[in-house]
């Protein structure tokens, strides 16, 4: 396992030089000036070269790629150009939030979304299994903006029971933290879970029919542990796999939901980057993210080791 993780890991690296590449070319083609937005409504000749040169702006394309690059391996990911902050604090600052996010959204997802895929391959052609398809259906139809808002209305405003919006850090108040993050996790979770139970059924429906499965029928085991201990375990590969990327995309940043509840997470930033022009931050967070997915990929290769006993063998 160890030797493929290590390829793995291996082809991971021109993957991450290629998206660099690319995140920082097609960042140049990019409409707008943000010099010229720094330097204010007067826009004085002596103030904009100064801020050229400072970001080293006129140099040319491939100097400042490369300037970038050795940065970045260094663990410099440049300066922000609205803020003159780091570009690793502000990243520092908003991941934490989206993390915390992304884990309380992917538990909604896993605890409604495989539960009700087993339970819809197991009861195929029944009013179980039709239920199940239309509530993942409604899941998928239905716009996360639209039903975030509708639980604000109801759950907040008409019954009190959780707060509107806003977000508490995790290290200050445990408790309300929880309780600002429940609600756009629902938001995000019950989309999730429609995908992962539609991937589930599928995945149950064909190991179900599969021989080892009627063979662990013929010899007289409970039907419940022929389902989670025979069928389950083969048919968790594609689910691992799904699990990974979407995580992945959770934590690229769930922006509309992190509009609606005032979360002050990666989306937000990503979307006050790219409005203000402010290329190192939209260069840090891309890569980040493109990072966080092929880590999530990894991590998907090596739990494939864990359940399936055919790939430890070769």
């Amino acid at each position: 396992m160890l030797q493929f993780l290590a390829r793995r890991i291996l082809i991971a690296i021109p993957t991450v030089i290629l998206i660099s590449v690319f995140v920082f070319a097609l960042q140049k083609l990019l409409p707008g000036d943000p010099v010229l937005a720094m330097a204010g409504e007067e826009r004085d000749p002596e103030v904009i070269a100064y801020l050229r040169e400072k970001y080293r702006l006129n140099d040319p394309v491939p100097v400042q790629y490369l300037t970038w690059i050795r940065g970045v391996l260094t663990g410099d990911l440049g300066m922000s150009l609205r803020t003159n902050q780091p570009v690793l604090v502000l990243i520092g600052q908003k991941l934490p939030v989206t993390i915390q996010l992304a884990v309380m959204a992917m538990i909604f997802a896993l605890v409604i979304g495989i539960p009700a895929g087993i339970l819809s391959a197991v009861k195929k052609g029944t009013v179980t299994d039709y239920a199940a398809n239309v509530v993942a259906l409604s899941g998928l139809s239905v716009p996360n903006f639209w039903l975030g808002i509708m639980l604000i209305l109801l759950v907040s405003v008409r019954w009190q029971l959780l707060p509107a919006s806003g977000y508490v850090p995790l290290s200050e108040d445990p408790v309300r933290s929880i309780e600002t993050m429940l609600m756009p996790a629902f938001v995000l979770g019950t989309a999730l879970a429609a995908t992962l139970m539609r991937h589930t059924r599928s995945a149950m429906l064909g190991v179900l029919t599969s021989d080892y499965v009627r063979t662990a029928r013929a010899k007289g085991l409970a039907e419940r542990k022929v389902i989670l201990k025979h069928a389950l375990r083969n048919a968790l590969t594609p689910i691992v796999t799904l699990t990974a990327l979407l995580f992945g995309e959770l934590i690229a940043g769930a922006v509309l939901t992190e509009q609606i509840f005032t979360i002050p997470g990666f989306g937000k930033l990503v979307v006050d980057a790219v409005f203000n022009r402010d290329y190192a931050v939209v260069q840090g967070i891309v890569l980040c993210t493109a990072v966080g997915f092929i880590v999530m990929n990894i991590i998907a290769d090596a739990l494939y080791f864990v359940l399936n006993p055919r790939l430890r063998k070769q």
